[in-house]
């Protein structure tokens, strides 16, 4: 073999070597990676069913998404609005978040007809979903954090009912947003809230009794189910939040949206953080 033959070969090897080493460094990046990714608890987010274009399809936004993988230190996976698929899934979840939307929940789910002129968007298959979801996820002591519909979701599960237009009640705030002003005019902070000493949210502020909280709901709390227990109130002693009275797992609802600019704000931020923490204490319990 003449020189040159001997220098090829030997090049070759050398490829051959950086090749190898590439991947298994690769590997190994892989298996650290899915070792700190499997180690997050892994969260199911809601999703409504809607229209695009001429499509069907299952929704959730981005603020919901981000949240949760940014201040619960979770991982998100979306729940479709399948009962069945949607029940096989959450033994496997070590969460749920049940997000707001433009639609409410149908009025006979809670003993109720639909008042005359009442012209909101209704979602048959999330009620249909969340419903079955949210029983399931009590018998597992699933954690469980509900936002705007989604709190109006957990109430109605456990027996509770709702003013189905809050701007028909005499001597109460305006709660809704006006939707002709840019998102963040919407989301901006609206009315103040008191939070229920010793309660969930009082001890994440420490005791800081009063809050201020967007607002963006034109239904409102009229019964709250027995099983549930306030955790704060608007001015015009609105229900704004619950949670569980027998505190077995993780339950908080809130009528306001936490999700919008979590880092602005402590008391979102907060929130978050709990949901997290109560997720890892539920995964590593099971």
């Amino acid at each position: 073999m003449d020189q040159l033959e001997k220098t090829i070969k030997k090049n070759k090897m050398t490829k051959e070597k950086k090749v190898i080493n590439s991947k298994e460094q690769t590997q190994e990046l892989l298996q650290i990676e899915s070792t700190q990714l499997t180690s997050k608890p892994i969260v199911g987010i809601s999703c409504c069913s809607n229209k695009l274009g001429i499509h069907n399809v299952q929704m959730v936004t981005d603020k919901y998404i981000t949240a949760v993988e940014s201040f619960s230190d979770i991982i998100p996976v979306l729940i479709p609005t399948s009962v069945n698929a949607a029940l096989a899934l959450l033994p496997r979840l070590d969460g749920i978040l049940l997000t707001g939307s433009y639609s409410n929940i149908e009025p006979h789910h809670y003993g109720q007809s639909v008042i005359i002129n009442s012209d909101e968007p209704r979602d048959k298959k999330r009620d249909q979903n969340n419903l079955a979801l949210i029983h399931a996820a009590l018998k597992l002591n699933l954690p469980v954090l509900g936002i705007c519909r989604g709190f109006q979701e957990m109430n109605v599960a456990l027996g509770g009912n709702f003013h189905q237009k809050l701007d028909l009640q005499p001597n109460l705030l305006n709660h809704s947003e006006d939707k002709t002003k840019s998102l963040s005019q919407q989301y901006a902070l609206a009315h103040e809230i008191k939070l229920k000493e010793g309660g969930i949210l009082a001890n994440l502020m420490d005791n800081q009794l009063t809050q201020r909280v967007n607002s963006l709901h034109g239904q409102g709390i009229n019964k709250l189910a027995t099983d549930l227990t306030i955790e704060a109130v608007a001015d015009d002693g609105i229900i704004e939040a619950f949670s569980r009275k027998n505190k077995e797992s993780f339950f908080l609802g809130l009528q306001w949206h936490p999700e919008w600019q979590v880092n602005k704000n402590e008391l979102y931020r907060h929130i978050f953080e709990a949901f997290g923490n109560a997720c890892r204490l539920y995964k590593s319990a099971n």
